[in-house]
């Protein structure tokens, strides 16, 4: 394949996946109203995915401790563990493991699941029976990971914090009270909000790559396994370009 053809095939791509978002927010506003399939994948993205995500979340927040500990202690900082651990987690480190994990985890079944459907004429039987397939089997995802997924970013926050606690504790003593205390005294306005609202996109982002790559599925099983591997790596690749840049608007607001 040429570089010509690659490029061509880029922006193309773009462009359809453009189609596709504005085809979301034309569907979104109007009725029908999908409101117990939204609750369902609200139920499927948000509870199925809240184990993984929390236990990796507390891994997380005890590896971030341990790995800080000797290096502060070292220049004689051991006494900015909690605040360094609890900035570093809730600005950066668990809002962009957590939209990772659910890249992997929603996207991929996302993926597969409307491969699935695509491949085998599901979708086309909706609308042959009058159902807005769009609405329901893509609209309904994509408001779930939205809303969801910064849930999840704040169960897996206060679950890494814990995580660091208990690091904190394995070489030294601090009480549950003055670990957080230190915690929230370093956190600011420009700290959480930030790293909320940029969770919305990550949803909005995992839950339309993942729907369009299974929504456009084709040549059979092999299509499908195809839909849900891109819906992963695409969606991850899209995290950190939103990341990448949230730090930089919220750079322009701290100065």
């Amino acid at each position: 394949m040429s570089l010509k053809t690659s490029i061509q095939d880029f922006f193309i791509e773009t462009a359809e996946v453009t189609k596709f978002a504005l085809r979301f927010f034309k569907e979104v506003f109007f009725p029908p109203y999908e409101f117990k399939e939204v609750v369902r994948q609200c139920y499927e993205v948000g509870y199925k995915s809240a184990l993984l995500v929390g236990v990796t979340a507390f891994i997380m927040g005890l590896v971030v401790a341990m790995q800080s500990r000797p290096t502060l202690v070292e220049f004689g900082a051991g006494a900015w563990l909690p605040a360094m651990a609890g900035v570093s987690i809730i600005r950066e480190i668990g809002p962009v493991v957590t939209a990772l994990m659910c890249a992997g985890k929603v996207g991929s079944n996302i993926g597969a699941e409307l491969g699935s459907m695509k491949v085998t004429e599901q979708i086309d039987a909706m609308e042959v029976s009058g159902t807005n397939p769009f609405k329901f089997v893509v609209v309904t995802r994509i408001i779930a990971t939205t809303l969801m997924i910064p849930i999840l970013v704040v169960f897996a926050d206060t679950l890494s914090l814990f995580g660091a606690f208990v690091a904190a504790n394995i070489k030294g003593h601090i009480s549950l009270h003055l670990f957080f205390d230190q915690v929230f005294e370093k956190l600011d306005f420009m700290d959480v909000i930030p790293s909320i609202a940029k969770s919305f996109f990550f949803g909005f982002v995992i839950g339309l790559i993942s729907s369009y790559q299974g929504y456009n599925s084709s040549k059979g099983t092999e299509g499908v396994g195809r839909s849900a591997n891109a819906a992963v790596v695409i969606s991850s690749l899209f995290v950190f370009i939103i990341d990448l840049m949230a730090v930089q608007i919220t750079n322009l607001f701290t100065k």
